[in-house]
């Protein structure tokens, strides 16, 4: 099984110029997926950014010749309309053939609440991500849809610009529920570190069996993991530039209405350096990225996806691309 190997861009930790940059690093070095986070709000106040994904993506496509792209994830539950997203993502396609995937997910606060929108329950977000995901499909593949559910209508809406190849979508899932969405509706299922942690082997297992359900072959089908780093020969730079996602850790910050990053910043600050090195992938040993590499691929996952948030961004992808890929490549 060749794996994949994935850059994710965090739009809303860095600039979107430098992270166009980090996107060409990527493709150079033996990365073969460059995906972008979908934020309004970031993590933090200090220092941080916002980038728009969908243009970014677009300038990914411009700038790289090979490495397959979209977003991780896309939450097509509130400020985007699901008919907009189709919209978006089958011009992508279009400008950028058999190159775009898009990942969807049911959301954070940080994203929809600034916006006017209030934070539902799990099930809601749930269900809106369900009837999104057929809307998105529909759209794809037949002319003039109409589709009445409980909470999104479209009436004879017609793509006028589809698609001509089809676009994987993936469903991001930080549980057992989500991932069952996933195994029904999705090409493949996105997970993150920490969800597994949590959850253990249940997400997989749910995607798994679900896709069973449907007659699909699970070993045909992406099943994605995203990681968090940090890499240095200092060990405490890796440490320092990976403090941004200390609120990530927070798991309140995703359950409730909270979506203030200056409130969220102080919240931050109750994670130890200790924490942040037991939760994220904080290292400045090339061979710890291979050994981790070979658990999630003996979990299950055929995708390996990393958000780099490294001091110095090249020294990453120059680690990756002459230590890390070429282990799996000729083993």
């Amino acid at each position: 099984m060749r794996l994949t190997f994935g850059f994710d861009a965090a739009l809303e930790q860095y600039a979107p110029e430098q992270l166009l940059m980090c996107a060409v690093l990527a493709e150079k070095y033996g990365f073969d997926v460059v995906s972008a986070s979908d934020h309004f709000h970031p993590w933090i106040h200090t220092n941080a950014h916002s980038g728009f994904a969908w243009i970014w993506l677009a300038a990914v496509g411009e700038k790289t010749s090979k490495v397959t792209f979209g977003t991780v994830a896309t939450a097509p539950i509130f400020r985007y309309n699901p008919a907009i997203v189709a919209q978006a993502f089958a011009t992508l396609e279009r400008l950028y053939p058999k190159r775009v995937f898009l990942t969807v997910g049911t959301g954070e606060a940080i994203n929809e609440v600034p916006l006017g929108f209030e934070w539902p329950s799990p099930r809601e977000r749930v269900e809106r991500l369900e009837e999104a995901i057929k809307i998105i499909k529909l759209l794809w593949s037949e002319s003039f849809v109409t589709f009445k559910g409980k909470y999104y209508r479209i009436n004879k809406a017609n793509l006028y610009t589809k698609p001509r190849n089809k676009i994987p979508l993936y469903v991001a899932a930080g549980n057992p529920t989500t991932a069952r969405l996933a195994g029904k509706y999705g090409d493949g299922i996105i997970t993150s570190a920490g969800s597994l942690r949590e959850h253990g082997d249940k997400i997989l297992k749910a995607f798994l069996q679900e896709a069973q359900l449907t007659r699909r072959d699970p070993e045909t089908m992406v099943r994605g993991v995203l990681i968090t780093t940090s890499y240095d020969e200092d060990i405490n730079k890796a440490i320092k530039s990976a403090r941004y996602w200390a609120a990530t850790m927070l798991r309140f910050v995703f359950k409730y209405q909270i979506a203030d990053p200056r409130e969220i910043e102080e919240y931050a600050k109750l994670i130890s350096d200790e924490q942040l090195l037991s939760s994220k992938l904080i290292t400045s040993k090339p061979e710890d990225y291979i050994e981790k590499v070979v658990e999630m691929s003996k979990k299950g996952f055929n995708w390996i996806l990393f958000i780099n948030s490294s001091p110095d961004h090249e020294k990453f992808f120059k680690v990756f691309g002459e230590k890390v890929i070429p282990y799996f490549r000729e083993h």
